[in-house]
């Protein structure tokens, strides 16, 4: 079975109560580590500096009181109920919305977008709403698409929340792994404790990015386990502490603590909420993770287990330490304490392991956030492996694994402190939240087609809630909460003037495309010899002719008998169905043996390897000859219309009533019957032989064309790429030139190059330089 058919069909097969089950067993350790490990660290970080713990107990049945209650209204009620429900096409996360936006308002940052993308069957989604849509909504759609400058804004509002999640995926790992080894305080003397717990942290870290390039799969049946057993672990615990030291704790479930705990901490209350705001660490991963699952096994994974799990824990840590107020003279409060002593060792290694698993999925999401960034062009080409060739969406990307684990260990070993790093994890969770929100807002609108009132009612009350926290942690700006700044301002300069000087490559590309007259002018054989053999060429556009062909023609003295420009790009929807894959066109007069291929992607599609890729997109050109292209007499009025005459053809596996491709290698002698001249008979060849339906009859002319198509493709294929030079022109503003001269190209010649992304053998690969002054 094609494997890309595979993956569709996992999208849209119609789930059993036991599938359900299994995804929501298989999420807890995919989606639930980083937010199952939350314990360890909120209260420690939430009492570290700003308030202290009295007899009262009104701060910590306060603190308690807080954290139940943000649990239950953001990742509950929010993301639960709310958010999960607004996926693009099963596929979640903030690019997830912003792919929605842009379908719904046609506001898309890809330059080559077309009319036939708006025919994919996944692009537009059923309105969960009215389907007329309001009048508020219809004007925000317009201005949506006839301004610029809001365009840009969304996708900037996009990318910063994309770039706190890339942050959040190196502080996450830190803070994780380094609170679970502060068990260590317990079993070592406070004299050796400081010595041993960093480098011990560092080799975890190390160890868990040295790792990566092995993929989930091999270890992913262990992580559900891991999970489980520190949740059952940790609610255990926490009934046991609420049993045994303060049973009456539940009364602090009361909002009336949360009034009782500002009015007596007042400011240092107010800025301990960045401690607090730990507690949902890891609630955007329900939905960035969601196109591994679904929405229901997501809900009862959280409603059943992981919400239950966590309030007892946080019950029980608050119960232990209302009857434990000082430990000698300096109060110890965290996770640990609250552990029978007896249970440390074990609850230390499970909770090592459970911050391992936690920080594996923020790794991951990190490289599928890389790599759909990369393929909406607003981020470089990067080296992609695909880890699992069963399991959809496990890649790796060595060259930011590195970058991750290097800025992993500068946190570590720069910080040393829980404190600072839930500082700095803490901002980096509500931004993204904020960004969220910001994009649930318009999604209500212009997707779900609900009235404004419905949309401002969900910004005011979830925007309320996150802007305060958001307000706590910037205060923290100087002890901590810098560093996901840094971090975001980092790869949001990166993404955003690669998109930028992607963008002014294309229009270059467009506003310089040769004329087709020009093209009918040099006749059938482009005025240049044509040999056997296929020539592909690579461009972005998706009509017209590259300005680059020319040079070609002018300065090559021979060329492929059959000629396909090649347009390989993503559409805003996360996966293209098989039979939807390609368009194919014919250029000017059959005679000229020119044809157009778009090859059309998801930001969440696996590409193919080459041999594979080769097949699939001479069958469909076969194919397309087969079902009678349409003579293209092009006149000047046809210019424009080349859109039209594409025509919609799937890959090998979704047509089985059509050609087939025979390939084998084969000693070639003069007993193959074929118009060309015979090898010699030790010289072996790949024989291609197209298997073509005896029904419909076809013509002689549509025979000869396919029959000269098998004769280029068994001749071989070779991919012609366009390797352009850019630089500003001259009078450009100094930003414009830094970020043309300097930055893309900087990122230009530090990146994958397009024949990597082409998966192409090199020695079937012509390059050709350009120097573009935009």
């Amino acid at each position: 079975m094609d494997p890309e058919k595979g993956i569709y069909k996992n999208h849209v097969k119609k789930e059993s109560w036991r599938t359900i089950l299994t995804l929501a067993y298989q999420s807890l350790g995919v989606v639930y580590g980083d937010l199952s490990t939350s314990p360890l660290y909120v209260y420690k970080s939430t009492f570290a500096e700003d308030i202290e713990h009295s007899e009262t107990n009104e701060e910590i049945f306060g603190v308690l009181s807080f954290v139940f209650w943000t649990l239950t209204l953001v990742p509950l009620l929010k993301y639960v109920f709310i958010v999960l429900k607004a996926d693009d096409n099963g596929e979640g996360g903030t690019f997830a919305l912003y792919s929605l936006l842009c379908r719904h308002a046609r506001v898309s940052s890809l330059p080559n977008c077309q009319l036939a993308d708006e025919e994919l069957s996944d692009y537009k989604k059923e309105n969960t709403g009215s389907s007329l849509q309001s009048s508020f909504g219809t004007r925000l759609k317009s201005a949506l698409e006839r301004h610029r400058v809001l365009q840009r804004f969304l996708l900037v509002l996009a990318l910063i929340g994309t770039c706190m999640v890339i942050g959040d995926g190196v502080l996450t790992p830190s803070i994780s792994v380094f609170s679970a080894v502060s068990g260590l305080e317990f079993s070592v003397s406070e004299k050796h404790h400081k010595y041993v717990e960093v480098p011990i942290a560092c080799i975890i870290l190390i160890g868990l990015f040295a790792l990566q390039h092995y993929g989930t799969h091999r270890v992913g049946f262990l992580f559900a386990p891991i999970v489980l057993t520190w949740l059952l672990c940790i609610s255990a615990i926490g009934l046991y502490n609420i049993l045994h030291f303060n049973p009456s704790v539940y009364k602090a479930l009361s909002p009336h603590y949360m009034y009782k705990f500002l009015k007596k901490t007042q400011k240092g209350g107010w800025m301990s909420l960045g401690g607090i705001l730990l507690c949902i660490t890891g609630s955007e991963a329900m939905f960035a993770d969601l196109g591994h699952f679904s929405q229901l096994s997501i809900k009862i994974a959280f409603t059943s287990l992981v919400y239950p799990a966590l309030i007892l824990a946080y019950m029980g840590q608050a119960a232990y330490i209302s009857s434990h107020h000082t430990i000698g003279s300096n109060p110890k409060i965290g996770f640990y304490v609250s552990v029978p002593e007896k249970l440390r060792w074990p609850v230390l290694v499970i909770a090592v392991l459970a911050a391992v698993v936690g920080s594996q999925a923020i790794i991951t999401g990190t490289f599928s956030i890389i790599k759909q960034c990369s393929s909406l062009d607003c981020f470089p080409k990067v080296k992609i492996v695909h880890t699992s060739s069963k399991i959809h969406g496990q890649i790796y990307i060595p060259e930011i694994n590195w970058i991750l684990m290097v800025l992993c260990l500068a946190v570590t070993i720069g910080f040393r402190d829980i404190t600072r790093m839930g500082n700095a994890s803490g901002f980096a969770v509500i931004s993204v939240m904020l960004v969220t929100t910001c994009l649930m807002s318009l999604v209500i609108v212009l997707c779900w087609q609900q009235s404004v009132f419905v949309a401002i009612c969900f910004v005011i009350f979830f925007g309320t809630i996150e802007a305060l926290y958001f307000s706590a942690s910037l205060v923290k700006f100087t002890e901590g909460a810098w560093v996901p700044v840094a971090l975001a301002l980092c790869f949001f300069i990166v993404m955003y003037v690669w998109h930028y000087g992607s963008i002014k490559r294309y229009e270059f590309e467009l506003q310089n495309k040769v004329s087709i007259n020009w093209l009918l002018s040099l006749g059938p054989s482009l005025g240049i010899v044509r040999v056997r053999g296929i020539g592909l060429i690579h461009t972005d556009l998706v009509s017209g002719i590259p300005a680059i062909f020319s040079h070609f023609v002018t300065n090559l003295p021979a060329f492929h008998q059959v000629l396909v420009f090649l347009c390989i790009k993503s559409v805003p929807v996360p996966h293209v169905r098989p039979e939807e894959r390609f368009l194919v066109g014919q250029i000017g007069p059959k005679e000229y043996r020119l044809y157009r291929c778009i090859v059309r992607y998801g930001y969440r599609d696996v590409h193919k390897d080459d041999v594979e890729f080769e097949n699939d997109l001479m069958c469909s050109i076969a194919e397309f000859i087969r079902s009678g292209s349409p003579e293209s007499n092009v006149t000047s009025e046809d210019l424009g219309k080349e859109d039209d005459k594409m025509t919609v053809v799937g890959t090998r596996s979704t047509h089985a009533d059509g050609i087939q491709m025979s390939e084998h290698s084969t000693e070639m002698n003069e007993s193959v019957q074929r118009e060309i001249r015979s090898p010699p008979p030790t010289q072996r060849r790949k024989k291609v032989r197209f298997i073509v339906p005896e029904s419909p009859k076809i013509n002689t002319g549509t025979r000869e064309e396919l029959q000269e198509l098998m004769e280029a493709r068994e001749a071989g294929i070779a991919y012609i790429l366009g390797n352009t030079y850019m630089n500003a022109k001259k009078g450009s503003s100094w930003m414009r030139r830094f970020a043309i001269d300097y930055g893309y190209e900087f990122l230009r010649r530090n990146s994958r190059t397009s024949s990597y992304a082409l998966s192409v053998p090199h020695a079937s690969t012509l390059e050709v330089g350009m120097i573009y002054h935009i």
